[in-house]
């Protein structure tokens, strides 16, 4: 067991015999002069020995004083090192966490970017459906979708969830290369389980019987449905945002103008008292300016 004197204590030591002015200790340390004297005086008195000389407006340390303050520096050297490591080897490495649709369709593309532009930071990559947890998976910062409420969590909307039918142009040409919102109930659509289903048929007027629409492929994530879609299998109910290249390069077609929404977004979370973090913070400005960037390009 050691026998330590109070830490606050032997800080405020530290660097009162460094500077051998209590007023400027007081600067380094935050702390008022007043707070530095009360300091100095519960460790004279802990120890039973004098470690500074008050001389007019001065002090200065005593034979005692200097040999403990050489020690004292030391030791805090080594602690200083010993921490700076950790964060050396804390900042070299970045864990993100996303859905595995924000990953496929948009994150995986535009990674390397941050990488070429952080050539010493290594980037570490978590695609999966499950909530992150920041603790048990050393994860710095995820992307999740949601209403952005998540307790202990700095959450920052990044773009609004929205939905609309999408198929390819050849299974469009297949129906006359025109659609009503009627003619889904009788079409193949992909993952016909999804609520989205039944709120975009709603919205556009139309009932589902049963709340049930004709069986199909099931799928479970928007990648699987997007690329099944563009296969020709049917349907899908995709994020716009997410396939505007596809859409722009004639993979995929929107046969209808109307695009629904339950509120949701995408957000980019991380811990709350670790929001200030250099790469935490360097990361999500990097990733709110690049879908910022792309929202502005409208593709």
């Amino acid at each position: 067991m050691r026998h330590l004197p109070p830490l606050p204590a032997i800080r405020v030591f530290e660097a009162a015999a460094r500077h051998e002015n209590f007023t400027a200790a007081a600067a380094e340390l935050g702390l008022t002069q007043a707070a530095v004297s009360y300091q100095i005086r519960i460790l004279e008195e802990r120890l039973g020995t004098a470690l500074f000389r008050r001389e007019r407006k001065r002090v200065k340390l005593t034979e005692a004083g200097r040999r403990a303050a050489g020690e004292v520096s030391r030791a805090f050297d080594v602690l200083d090192g010993a921490f700076a490591q950790l964060r050396a080897e804390n900042e070299a490495m970045l864990t993100v966490s996303t859905s595995t649709t924000f990953a496929n369709t948009w994150f995986a593309w535009r990674l390397g970017a941050f990488q070429m532009a952080n050539p010493a930071m290594a980037v570490r990559l978590i695609a999966a459906d499950a909530l992150a947890d920041f603790a048990a998976d050393e994860v710095d910062v995820a992307v999740r979708s949601g209403h952005g409420k998540w307790p202990g969590l700095a959450a920052e909307r990044l773009i609004d969830i929205d939905f609309t039918p999408m198929c390819s142009p050849r299974f469009l040409g297949a129906h006359n290369g025109a659609l009503e919102p009627a003619d889904l109930l009788t079409l193949p659509v992909i993952s016909q389980h999804d609520i989205w289903w039944t709120v975009w048929l709603r919205e556009a007027g139309v009932t589902v019987p049963g709340d049930t629409l004709r069986p199909g492929i099931r799928l479970d994530s928007q990648t699987g449905e997007g690329a099944a879609a563009m296969a020709g299998q049917g349907l899908a109910m995709l994020t716009p945002f997410f396939w505007r290249n596809d859409i722009a390069e004639g993979r995929l077609v929107r046969p209808f103008t109307q695009v629904s929404s339950m509120g949701q977004a995408y957000w980019s979370v991380c811990a709350e008292h670790r929001r200030h973090l250099p790469k935490i913070k360097r990361f999500r400005e990097w990733l709110h300016a690049e879908v910022a960037a792309d929202l502005a390009m409208g593709r």
